[in-house]
C-alpha cells in the first residue's frame, strides 16, 4: 500500500508523536510505502488567500473558480502542489490530530481548505453532467483513517455520552470531507484519557494502533450512502424507506446506534471505547478535549 500520514500536532515529543512513530514503524515492517506531511514541522500556511493562485489582482477573488483555474493551469502555490502530488500518489491517507474543541487543529482545517481545491477534490462532473460527490469525486478509490487523541474518558463519547458519539462528532470530516470527495472513511481510531495515560496504557494503545494498521487493507469502511446511488431523492433527502422514522446524522450510515463498534485490537477484537487505566502519562496541551 501507499500511505500518506498527515500529522497535525505542534509537539513531536507528545503522545501523538510517539504514536506516529509506532505507526510509521509498523508500516515499514509490513512492507508498505509511506510519506508524511508534518504540518507544524513544515510551517504549513493554514489560510486561503490570493497568493495560493498567483498573487493579488484588481479583480474580486472568487475562491472556487480561482482554485479550479489555478489547478488546471498548474498555477497553484508550490506547497499546495506538493501536497496534491502526495495525495494523488497515496491509496490511503491517515490524518492524525488531537481533538481540540471537538475538531482538528486549525492547521489541518487549513490543509483541507487549501489542498482539496475545486477541480481536484470536488466540483467534478460525471459524463451525465451530475456532480460527483459523496462516494464519488476526485479522490474516489482512496481510503481515509482518523487517528486522534482525546483528553476525555471514553464513556463521554459513547452512544449517550455528554460529548456526543465520536463518529457523529467527527461527521464533518468522515462524511463531509472524506466521503464528499470520494474517500472511503474508515472507523476512527481514538486514544481516550490521553493526558492521564500510563506507560502500560500507552503500550496497549500502541499495540491497538499497530493492529489497526496491520488490518488496514481489509477494514470495512463506514457504510455511508452514495449520493448518486439512489438513496436520496432529487432534493438530496434520504428516501423514507431508508432508516424509517429516524432523523439526524445517523441516518446517513456509519453511526454506532447499538453501542461501541468492535474494532481490531491487539488481542483480537476490542471495543473502540475501551478505557485506559492508571495514572498519568502526560501529553502536550492536554485538557478535557485538548490532548
Amino acid at each position: 500500500m501507499k500511505i500518506l500520514w498527515v500529522f497535525a500536532h505542534p509537539e513531536r515529543r507528545s503522545l501523538a508523536g510517539s504514536l506516529m512513530a509506532e505507526g510509521l514503524g509498523t508500516l515499514d515492517s509490513l512492507g508498505h510505502e509511506h510519506r508524511t506531511s508534518d504540518l507544524y514541522g513544515m510551517g504549513w500556511k493554514a489560510v486561503v488567500d490570493a497568493d495560493d493562485f498567483g498573487g493579488a489582482s484588481d479583480e474580486r477573488l472568487f475562491v472556487g473558480p480561482e482554485q479550479e483555474r489555478a489547478y488546471k493551469e498548474r498555477a497553484l502555490s508550490e506547497d499546495i502542489r506538493r501536497e496534491q502530488e502526495k495525495l494523488a500518489w497515496a491509496d490511503t491517507v491517515v490524518f492524525q490530530f488531537p481533538l481540540w474543541w471537538f475538531g482538528p487543529p486549525a492547521i489541518l482545517k487549513g490543509w483541507f481548505d487549501r489542498v482539496l481545491v475545486q477541480g481536484f477534490g470536488f466540483g467534478i462532473k460525471g459524463p451525465d453532467g451530475r456532480t460527483l460527490r459523496y462516494g464519488d469525486g476526485g479522490l474516489a478509490g482512496k481510503r481515509a483513517l482518523i487517528v486522534t487523541s482525546v483528553g476525555a474518558r471514553p464513556s463521554g463519547f459513547g452512544p449517550r455520552g455528554i460529548h456526543g458519539q465520536l463518529e457523529q462528532v467527527l461527521f464533518p470530516l468522515l462524511h463531509g470531507t472524506f466521503w464528499y470527495t470520494g474517500m472511503a472513511a474508515l472507523p476512527p481510531f481514538a486514544v481516550y484519557g490521553a493526558d492521564r495515560l500510563t506507560d502500560a496504557g500507552f503500550e496497549r494503545s500502541a499495540a491497538e494502533l499497530r493492529e489497526r494498521l496491520r488490518t488496514l487493507p481489509t477494514t470495512e469502511p463506514l457504510p455511508f450512502h452514495h449520493e448518486n446511488g439512489g438513496a436520496y431523492d432529487e432534493d438530496l433527502v434520504l428516501r423514507p424507506e431508508l432508516a424509517p422514522g429516524q432523523t439526524g446524522l445517523g441516518v446517513h450510515g456509519g453511526s454506532d446506534t447499538d453501542g461501541p463498534r468492535p474494532v481490531p485490537g491487539a488481542d483480537g477484537f476490542r471495543h473502540a471505547h475501551a478505557a485506559p487505566s492508571g495514572a498519568a502519562r502526560q501529553d502536550v496541551l492536554s485538557a478535557p478535549n485538548r490532548s
